[in-house]
């Protein structure tokens, strides 16, 4: 049995895995062949524990893992005490854009705010509420005001110079309406006013659109937007430095979305903000920030379309010329992830029959010569060499495993005959190389 498996991880795993996404939950219980891979991130993770900051691109064929690393790591972040985020690029949300596509990706990143009591994301009225209880405790200390008495509206004025001293202290661009948000959500906090909690919340995480909104239900000059959302993320991970986390992780998939932006202008805009992320981490201009990006090779390597074809990105991101697929250098920026060896595909489908045995408290009868032989029937299928990724594996092997356990007397051999290998990748992620005028 897989230690420390929990019943919610199980059902996570196998319905997730079933429906071709990766687990929230559980992703350290079924992870084989990335020791390397999570080495290094741990030992990333340490260096922005002390302060330093760090940029990571993740670097895959379709299918290869990508997506279950960064939730791996996000299991690893926040046992480390990290507050961690995961979005994904979409045709609507990006790193640079004047139409609200930037405010989307920010929206996406504040509403999937997770910390180890709630992985699961949707955490940040959590930590605002925590930061308050801390602001509250040191100023009745300081102030030797009892804490039974200090929630009374005679010491708010006490309270609230406290709030905004700390929020002074760490915000450098658009602390002041920052500031008063987060003191309307203390109201709202005290007095039980759910719905000022809830339109100060919609401001933090970036859900207003026009100002006239923001200041007739707050009172605040302006809202987060396509400009500054980026300060606003610095912002947050000073203040969730300041509660006592070790850093703010977020993670970036599906950068395939930024490399199909159809303007080259626009594609470049957004380039030019992975540069200046890139640049404040690694000159100290951000302390305790982690950004990882995921995408494919063509993402990187494409000298029209992809990161490559920024010069001053291509210059920081090229390979270490030194590095083979055996000597490898975990230290760069890039880290490609090479896929997994049928051993280890074997390994995994292993850990898969018992989460799923456990999941449903059945013992299917399949043996390792059972996956052996699925392995054999599925790799052994034309087209499989081309297209066949561990995504495709994993769930034909589920369904399989799905239909033996409410067709006890299915004969198995007849299954593993009926595989058949498709062709899984999205038609649009291998695009023309044709440039835009």
């Amino acid at each position: 049995m897989i230690s420390g498996l929990k019943p919610k991880e199980a059902t996570a795993i196998i319905n997730s895995l079933l429906g071709g996404v990766v687990p929230k939950i559980g992703v350290q219980h079924i992870t084989v062949g990335r020791s390397p891979e999570v080495d290094a991130f741990i030992q990333a993770l340490e260096d922005v524990k002390q302060g330093h900051s760090m940029v990571k691109f993740l670097i895959g064929d379709f299918g290869s893992g990508k997506s279950f690393m960064l939730h791996l790591l996000n299991t690893v972040a926040l046992k480390q005490k990290f507050v961690v985020a995961n979005a994904d690029f979409t045709p609507d949300n990006r790193l640079y854009a004047n139409d609200g596509k930037g405010l989307a990706l920010y929206a996406a990143i504040m509403d999937n705010v997770a910390i180890q009591t709630k992985p699961e994301g949707g955490a940040l009225p959590v930590l605002l509420e925590k930061w308050i209880e801390q602001v509250l405790l040191q100023t009745a200390q300081s102030h030797q005001i009892p804490m039974t008495e200090i929630r009374q509206p005679k010491h708010l004025p006490l309270v609230q110079q406290s709030l905004m001293q700390t929020i002074n202290e760490i915000t450098e661009v658009g602390g002041f309406d920052f500031g008063l948000v987060v003191l309307k959500y203390y109201e709202g906090y005290i007095s039980g006013d759910e719905g000022l909690k809830r339109n100060a919340l919609k401001w933090l995480k970036g859900e207003y659109h026009t100002k006239t909104d923001a200041r007739q239900e707050l009172g605040v000059r302006d809202i987060v937007h396509d400009l500054n959302y980026y300060d606003m993320l610095k912002n947050w991970c000073k203040l969730f430095v300041q509660m006592g986390y070790s850093g703010f992780m977020i993670n970036l998939d599906e950068a395939i979305n930024l490399y199909k932006i159809s303007t080259a202008v626009m594609r470049e805009k957004n380039y030019e903000k992975i540069l200046s992320i890139y640049n404040d981490c690694f000159q100290g201009k951000v302390n305790h920030f982690f950004i990882n990006f995921a995408g494919t090779r063509e993402v990187l390597e494409n000298e029209r379309r992809g990161l490559f074809s920024y010069q001053a990105l291509k210059s920081r991101l090229e390979t270490n010329k030194f590095e083979t697929a055996e000597i490898r250098d975990f230290a760069q920026p890039v880290i490609r992830l090479l896929p997994l060896d049928n051993n280890e595909i074997f390994v995994l489908l292993k850990k898969l029959k018992e989460i799923f045995d456990f999941n449903y408290n059945v013992t299917l009868e399949i043996s390792d010569g059972d996956i052996q032989q699925f392995m054999e029937e599925l790799y052994n299928k034309p087209g499989a060499a081309e297209f066949l990724t561990p995504r495709e594996v994993i769930r034909d092997f589920l369904n399989i495993l799905s239909i033996l356990r409410q067709n006890p007397g299915l004969d198995k051999q007849h299954l593993f005959g009926e595989l058949q290998v498709r062709d899984e990748r999205p038609q649009d992620a291998f695009m023309s190389d044709i440039e835009e005028l």
